[in-house]
């Protein structure tokens, strides 16, 4: 079953369908690290080591996409050497990501991420996210082994 989920999604990726758009139009609306109650791609979700139970959400996270700029030095250079743009990231936007949601949501932690769409400003990722203090989480034995309790 999951991978039919994978395969549709795989299509509905690359001929960048309608219904995909019709939800990235809805998603640029939404806030920038939004919770959602159900991942979008549950195949995925599953191979990161979702479970519908308590202690465990997942959050839908815009990152903008493009290059990075650097402030153009004062004193003169050649055009060539003042190095202002094609200036790349060393992490990836998962990461980033990942990051970003850590930050807002600290007393959780971050299991995995994935892709669910990108245009030529954003790229939306779904992370989840585990509760380490949580009973549900902490009773299951499979989560346990999972999340590396320190």
């Amino acid at each position: 079953m999951y991978s039919h989920i994978a395969e549709t999604w795989k299509t509905m990726l690359k001929t960048r369908s309608p219904e995909i758009k019709n939800k990235a139009y809805v998603w640029r609306r939404e806030p920038t690290i939004h919770k959602i109650e159900h991942p979008s791609r549950i195949d995925r979700a599953r191979a990161l080591g979702y479970k519908a139970k308590q202690g465990i959400i997942v959050v839908r996270i815009r990152v903008g996409r493009g290059g990075m700029r650097k402030q153009r030095p004062v004193s003169g250079r050649r055009p060539k050497h003042i190095g202002v743009v094609h200036i790349k990231q060393s992490i990836s936007m998962k990461r980033v990501a990942e990051r970003r949601v850590n930050e807002k949501y600290l007393n959780l932690r971050v299991m995995g991420s994935y892709l669910l769409y990108q245009d030529g400003m954003y790229s939306w990722f779904e992370v989840i996210l585990v509760d380490t203090n949580h009973p549900a989480i902490i009773k299951d034995k499979e989560m346990r082994s999972r999340i590396n309790f320190n």
